[in-house]
């Protein structure tokens, strides 16, 4: 029989084999052989009563009927016939199917009616049952489910061939305790519930530890309802959040057992006492304000009574024996996050359908760090308020965020709930957090002394430990070296207390100080074997520095934000990062209004502009940078690094005017010319003067491996490959393989990218086309990455230049329409040639047609045109040398 899936109002039967867990321990190889008979079975009862089984949940089943009955035949036939224990739960209700699932909340009563059931009983809710007749039902009466506010009656199902005792269900009001029922559904964490539950197996106390609002309390209490089962004395929550008097403590417990205090003994031995040979969880939440008293009496139960376990929540641990701290994490954004705005704005009538309405709550999700707390804040304000509205006043966000939420005090505003962490700091510690707020994407030790002015490092230190410890910083040991950082929301806070407290100047000017001071480290390590070292550190530290440079610009301190912007683009641009280029053009008007010893610096990096298509500017920058050479008295660019300001003329289609100024350089360097060398052998190949090219570049190869600046290696081997290209292209291949190898090890993406499309030449004349495909694909996604959409028609035309040689002459007029050409035709005599040949082969008008086509796009639209050509030609490519066998 086909399957049918049925639609609308929807009966559904959900299966689950009791203690597979166990089961796969104990004999995986039985086990996997009953699980096999045990699906089979399973499939074909579903589809016998016309079934539809969506779902396979590794241990049971999901399958959707048209009618009640179906469902419950298809159920007793296959629980007859089952030699595993599997527990059935049946439900009726409406759902909406999207591709092969079903949504609804119907679908979350089916698996709460299973899962309250045992192995070989079958399970219906009540309108299942109303829709039955002739089937012999037991009403166990209404039980409240997990996630269900309201009770559920549940019926089950007898007849022949079933079992028709089994132990108590498995509700939330079948065991003892005050476990309060939870009224709203729970969201993602099922990874983090297994292991809090297998922590507490391992360990008799566990807490769970985490700021304000990241969800302790609710985990806490959705492990406590799932293992409410394994503990027959029940789950007891103990809450300490209105116990202000350490004093106070046992008698909560007290209350809440109805222990009594017994002759001679105080009231925590008798609570203490009172535990013997129970079998209880006990959940004592909100520990943190009264932390060494609710240590105590917790230690004094665990002591007396082996069969308790306790589950505590604090914004710290407890520091007892055996205790297991688990940091609670924040939810992840693009799925519970996302789901808990979506449910909580739907129950203030505010249902997110669209995909860019998701897309923009994900973003509020990630802005306010994943924490449970500010997303339902957040999201009961979509009773006023639409999605766009929202994420443009998150920067106010502890105004913002306010609710009339029930519940703790500080709980109903975002600011309470960081409020009651940060009150609970000893003063120090207080006004460490506020000063360590300037910090962007975190920080190191040294950056906490330097910030704080504390010469005692060991003292920091320990404050430090008691932030981590008290979950308002993260201490993060993955590289080696331990870096703290802290969720936006309390860096938001931290920094208002700092605003407040008046030492924000201070602050904030150290944090620039600091990171100007870091010049020298970072171009020592620059200019040595260890370059990609510096390229991480700027990767690591770009928010700091970011603010920083800001900080110093808002200041009017020239000498920081100029040191700042030097040192930093000239990381940045090899790493195709160029936002401090960009800060160093903002300074060259007050540099040289003031005569700034670093202006020639600034205008050097200014000249770098060409990379984001600013070539006129960027030739502009150069000319300033060399006429303030020529008047001398400013601080000189490191390492040889002077003659990038005549890049930008290449680009113009000016190599002659890149080899004069490189000249001219020579002439006033004293130390080093590798790379002045270097790039004067490149523009006179680029002017035809290959033969004084040859010359200059004899004994690079040679010089390079005495540099220890991996850039300036990898581009002095460059520019002998380059000049050689022609005269001997097999050498040229090689040394310019060597120098794609430097690049690519010392992480120089912007020289890798630049030596690949020359290699991608090489490749073609060596014979290996596919090859030169590879090394465009990689300069291609380098420059797109980093927005060099001026740069990116370098390696676009070396495809139209292989599409046009292996016949694919559209596509190849095409994308020579691209953009400026002039230094593509200058550097690859081949772009001249290939755009003659496809106007013969083409016409002139269809060829201008194309290119205009090519011209009209943007550069994305033809980045991803270029890659379909690309794919198409490598099929080809690969096909041709690879081709079918066929038979004869």
């Amino acid at each position: 029989m086909e399957e049918v899936a049925p639609s609308g109002v929807v009966t559904f039967l959900f299966t689950d084999i009791e203690g597979s867990t166990r089961r796969w321990e104990a004999d995986p190889n039985t086990m996997r052989g009953a699980l096999v008979a045990h699906d089979t079975l399973l499939n074909d009862a579903v589809l016998a009563r016309g079934g539809y089984l969506f779902k396979h949940t590794g241990d049971g089943i999901c399958a959707a009927f048209a009618s009640p009955r179906s469902a419950v035949d298809a159920a007793v036939s296959a629980q007859r016939e089952l030699k595993l224990p599997v527990r059935m739960g049946i439900a009726t209700g409406e759902a909406e199917r999207r591709g092969d699932d079903y949504f609804g909340a119907v679908l979350n009563r089916a698996a709460r009616v299973m899962a309250a059931g045992h192995g070989g009983q079958i399970l219906l809710d009540a309108t299942s049952a109303g829709l039955l007749s002739g089937v012999d039902l037991l009403d166990l009466g209404l039980r409240q489910l997990r996630d269900i506010e309201k009770a559920v009656n549940i019926f089950q199902v007898r007849g022949d061939g079933l079992r028709s005792e089994f132990p108590p269900l498995k509700t939330l009001d079948s065991t003892p305790g005050n476990l309060r029922v939870s009224t709203t559904a729970f969201f993602g964490r099922e990874a983090e519930i297994a292991d809090v539950q297998t922590s507490l197996k391992a360990h008799r106390l566990v807490t769970l530890t985490g700021p304000g609002g990241v969800g302790k309390t609710r985990l806490a209490l959705e492990v406590a309802q799932r293992s409410a089962f394994e503990y027959s004395d029940g789950v007891w929550v103990i809450e300490l959040a209105p116990v202000g008097d350490p004093a106070a403590i046992a008698g909560a417990v007290a209350a809440a057992l109805g222990v009594t205090q017994q002759p001679g003994m105080n009231l925590t031995d008798s609570v203490a006492a009172a535990q013997q040979g129970r079998s209880r969880l006990f959940v004592f939440d909100n520990c943190e304000h009264i932390l060494d008293a609710a240590a105590d009496v917790i230690e004094k139960i665990l002591q007396r009574s082996s069969t308790v376990s306790i589950l505590a929540t604090s914004r710290e641990g407890l520091r007892l024996a055996d205790e297991r701290i688990w940091p609670v994490p924040s939810l992840d954004i693009d799925s519970s996050a996302t789901q808990l705005f979506a449910e909580r704005a739907s129950a203030v009538g505010a249902a997110i359908t669209s995909a860019d309405g998701l897309d923009a709550v994900a973003e509020i999700c990630r802005r306010l760090d994943g924490i449970p707390l500010a997303i339902e804040l957040a999201a009961s304000r979509m009773q006023s308020m639409t999605v766009a509205e929202l994420q443009a006043r998150l920067h106010d966000r502890f105004r913002l965020l306010t609710g009339a939420r029930r519940g703790l005090e500080r709980h109903q505003t975002l600011r309470h709930a960081v409020q009651w962490s940060f009150d609970l700091l000893t003063a120090e510690e207080q006004s460490l957090l506020a000063r360590i707020s300037v910090f962007a994407g975190g920080f190191d030790l040294a950056g906490a002394c330097a910030i704080t002015g504390s010469g005692d490092e060991l003292a920091t230190l320990d404050l430090l430990a008691a932030l981590v410890r008290k979950s308002l910083l993260i201490a993060d040991r993955s590289s080696g070296q331990t870096r703290f950082s802290m969720l936006e929301t309390i860096r938001q806070f931290a920094d208002e207390r700092l605003i407040d407290s008046g030492e924000a100047p201070s602050a904030r000017a150290a944090h620039a100080h600091y990171f100007a001071a870091a010049e020298d480290a970072v171009l020592r390590l620059f200019n040595s074997p260890h370059q990609r070292e510096a390229y991480e550190w700027l990767a690591r530290e770009l928010p700091n520095v970011r603010a920083a440079f800001r900080w110093a610009v808002d200041g009017d301190d020239l000498d920081t934000c100029a040191t700042i912007a030097f040192y930093t683009a000239l990381l940045g641009v090899c790493c195709d990062l160029y936002e401090p280029v960009m800060w160093a053009e903002e300074l060259v008007s007050s540099a040289a209004a003031r005569d700034h010893p670093r202006l020639v610096q600034l205008c050097a990096i200014a000249a770098q502009l060409y990379a984001v298509g600013r070539v006129d500017d960027a030739i502009g920058y150069a000319e300033m940078a060399r006429d303030a050479l020529d008047r001398g008295g400013y601080t000189d660019v490191p390492f040889g690094y002077e003659v990038i300001i005549g890049t930008a003329y290449h680009l113009r289609g000016e190599p002659d005017k890149t080899a004069a100024m490189v000249r001219d350089t020579i002439t006033r360097t004293t130390g080093s010319t590798v790379l002045a060398r270097a790039m004067l052998a490149m523009a006179l190949t680029n002017c035809g003067a290959v033969s004084e090219a040859m010359t200059i570049v004899k004994d690079l190869p040679i010089e390079a491996e005495t540099v220890e600046n991996p850039q300036v290696k990898c581009l002095a081997l460059n520019a002998y490959g380059w000049a050689h290209r022609e005269a001997d292209p097999k050498t040229a291949y090689e040394v310019t393989y060597r120098a794609m190898l430097v690049a690519r090890a010392s992480g120089n993406r912007f020289a890798e990218s630049t030596i690949s499309i020359g290699l991608s030449r090489l490749a073609v004349t060596h014979g290996d086309p596919l090859e030169a495909i590879d090394h465009l694909v990689l300069a291609i996604r380098n420059y797109q990455n980093s927005g060099s959409f001026l740069l990116v028609t370098g390696p676009l035309s070396m495809i139209a230049v292989l599409l046009a040689r292996f016949e694919s002459y559209e596509a190849a007029a095409t994308i020579m329409g691209c953009g400026d050409m002039r230094s593509s035709r200058l550097v690859f005599p081949e772009v001249d040639s290939a755009v003659v040949h496809l106007r013969e082969v083409l016409g002139d008008q269809t060829y201008e047609s194309l290119t205009r086509r090519g011209a009209a796009m943007t550069t994305p639209v033809m980045v991803a045109y270029a890659f379909d050509q690309i794919e198409r030609l490598r099929t080809a490519l690969e096909q041709a040398q690879n081709p079918t066998p066929t038979d004869h």
